[in-house]
């Protein structure tokens, strides 16, 4: 066995037998850290020059009950607080979406109800559009009669009045106009079905999916010693819708619960239920009106097991990897 190995059970066995033999009236907590050349140490008070060092507290039998970081530097509160203002934007972003999930729920008993809203919804827009579209055809048969009358005047080598040409001027303008409010009509129409078939989706999976009854948990707790944000700058809107469908695949790989919420906005899986569950979370967050960043976020189970977990090389692996990935995936995609 190595010495290492051999010294280090050596000392879980001693301060076994001396918490043993202690009597649990005057029992104090003991803790066990290690410094920086590696030595471990024992005791029911930590000197001060050890302060700084991560440190664990163990019941009678030796068994660790809690934790305590090791003081953070500089470097790690300025990311603490980078990480802190992320996840505020996120939750704004989740407590959006959860309220509109209520209102969806409330709104509407069942899934006919919303199909009938929607089917009304459509029709009165379809209808304005075509009563927008009748008025372009009197407006374009309007003008054909005003340039008839003006060929006429030309035909018999008689100046075309101004009055008429002024009418001219002001169809063809009207019918401009009347085009461009038929182009931003179809559009809205468009926009409206894409958010209608999202709410059908979102009400299906509310009503049918969700199994999950467990409360949600609000609180993320925070990931130690992170190497990286998890953040991914987009540079355009074309290259950002690339990266959340690549960051859809690599929430989906990496999390261990099933999915929750998935909008254009916010990808969340359930909030961990299991202290080896690894919930991720993907928020597209906005820099300025046209920049925006795509952020990572890995929560765990609310226990001292799982905030070990979000404070392991694991989860720090796995939030450096995300920039990275979403990178290669994007590269292969243009060669």
């Amino acid at each position: 066995m190595p010495i290492a190995l051999l010294r280090k059970y050596l000392n879980i066995a001693a301060v076994t037998l001396l918490l043993c033999h202690v009597p649990s009236i005057h029992a104090k907590k003991m803790y066990r850290w290690v410094d920086d050349q590696g030595n471990t140490y024992f005791s029911d008070q930590v000197p001060p020059e050890h302060a700084k060092h991560r440190r664990e507290a163990l019941n009678q039998r030796g068994r660790v009950i809690d934790v305590i970081e090791k003081a953070k530097t500089k470097e790690e509160l300025e990311l603490d607080q980078r990480l802190n203002e992320l996840r505020e934007a996120q939750e704004k972003i989740i407590q959006k979406q959860q309220t509109y999930d209520r209102v969806l729920l409330s709104t509407f008993r069942n899934i006919d109800d919303l199909l009938l809203s929607i089917k009304n919804k459509t029709r009165t827009m379809e209808a304005q559009i075509r009563a927008t579209e009748g008025n372009l055809n009197r407006l374009k048969s309007q003008l054909s009669g005003q340039q008839r009358k003006a060929a006429a005047f030309e035909r018999n080598a008689q100046r075309v009045p101004e009055s008429l040409l002024k009418d001219i001027r002001s169809t063809q303008e009207q019918i401009q106009q009347t085009e461009i409010a038929i182009s931003r009509q179809m559009e809205t129409l468009n926009q409206v079905k894409k958010e209608d078939d999202a709410d059908v989706e979102r009400y299906l999976f509310l009503t049918q999916s969700r199994t999950d009854t467990q409360p949600k948990q609000h609180k993320i707790p925070s990931i130690k010693e992170a190497n990286e944000l998890g953040l991914f700058y987009c540079e355009n809107d074309h290259q950002c819708n690339q990266a959340w469908e690549i960051a859809r695949t690599f929430v989906t790989f990496h999390s261990t619960t099933g999915p929750d919420i998935d909008t254009d906005k916010l990808i969340m899986t359930r909030s961990p239920s299991k202290d080896s569950d690894l919930s991720l979370s993907l928020s597209k967050i906005a820099i300025s009106d046209v920049d925006y960043q795509l952020f990572l976020d890995i929560r765990c189970r609310d226990s001292s097991l799982g905030r070990e977990l979000c404070a392991s090389q694991r989860v720090s692996d796995i939030r450096s990897a995300f920039r990275p990935y979403i990178n290669d995936a994007l590269s292969r995609s243009t060669e």
